[in-house]
């Protein structure tokens, strides 16, 4: 185990981090560097799909693969959907990644009523839009801590016509 201070910028490169702007109180936090179980790949068909129970993934990470354009009310029902079933840090690549950003920051928002999140809720959110799906799975793997919650757990949320789990998966893994 690792002892780092809660307040230790885990960022590089471009990525936008809102997560590492506000203030985190407390004791270090204890994460685990070693062994990250492989990801859950999901696929979501755009608009339309219907949102599975994602629960038992919690407290976990996801990296949204963005392949196709979806409508903004779509994108904030998914981005409520990813909240609400435990999702503590997003990183957005691809289509539009940005506004996945955003959108992930107002569910989260919006989950305490525009309020204060308390810290171990609040949902760390990066894009990823000058740099490949190899750099994003890289950060995944090697940057993307929570600073007060252990995550163990990762989601690859694919957002696509077409399903490609096998390839995106060995890409993960390759990473």
């Amino acid at each position: 185990m690792v002892a780092l201070q809660s307040n230790t910028p885990f960022e590089k490169g471009r990525a936008n981090n809102v997560g590492f702007s506000r203030k985190h109180r407390g004791a270090p936090l204890s994460i685990s560097l070693g062994f990250m179980s492989p990801p859950t790949y999901l696929h979501l068909a755009p608009m339309g799909a219907v949102l599975p129970d994602i629960s038992t993934l919690a407290p976990f990470r996801a990296v949204i693969v963005a392949e196709a354009e979806v409508s903004p009310d779509w994108q904030a029902s998914v981005s409520v959907w990813l909240v609400q079933s435990g999702c503590l840090y997003t990183m957005a690549w691809g289509t539009n990644c940005s506004s996945w950003d955003d959108s992930v920051d107002m569910a989260n928002i919006e989950e305490f009523n525009f309020k204060e999140i308390p810290e171990n809720k609040f949902v760390m959110t990066t894009w990823h839009e000058d740099e490949t799906m190899a750099e994003v799975f890289w950060f995944c793997k090697n940057n993307a801590f929570h600073p007060n919650v252990e995550l163990t757990q990762t989601l690859v949320l694919h957002i696509s016509a077409n399903e490609r789990e096998q390839e995106i998966v060995k890409f993960y893994a390759k990473a």
